[in-house]
């Protein structure tokens, strides 16, 4: 028989450490609603699904901007993350397990 264990941490960041955090919410949190919209427009206004390849390469596009070179200031992870997570919330919709996406606050969880 396999015994799991699990441990729980708390967590002090240091005032640099806060700010990275920030930014790397801010920044995937800006994505998913950014691609969130992306899609809603693309159904609503042409009936065109657009799927997870298609809205990575149109973040590729979006960080080569001027106006959105800050998203290259954090780490792509988190970022790509938040298009998985949408890409799962979509699925969820469609197969009738949750709503529609909604887009993220910045006062919501973290």
């Amino acid at each position: 028989m396999e015994i799991k264990r699990a441990y729980k941490f708390r967590f002090y960041p240091t005032f640099e450490q806060e700010t990275i955090l920030a930014q790397t919410f801010g920044c995937a949190r800006f994505v998913y609603n950014r691609m969130l919209r992306v899609r809603s427009d693309a159904w609503y206004t042409e009936k065109k699904r657009i799927g997870y390849h298609a809205t990575s390469s149109l973040l590729t596009e979006l960080k080569k901007e001027p106006e959105f070179e800050w998203l290259n200031k954090v780490s792509s992870v988190p970022v790509q993350q938040s298009l998985r997570h949408l890409q799962a919330a979509f699925g969820n919709f469609f197969a009738k397990r949750a709503k529609y996406p909604s887009f993220k606050s910045k006062h919501e969880k973290q």
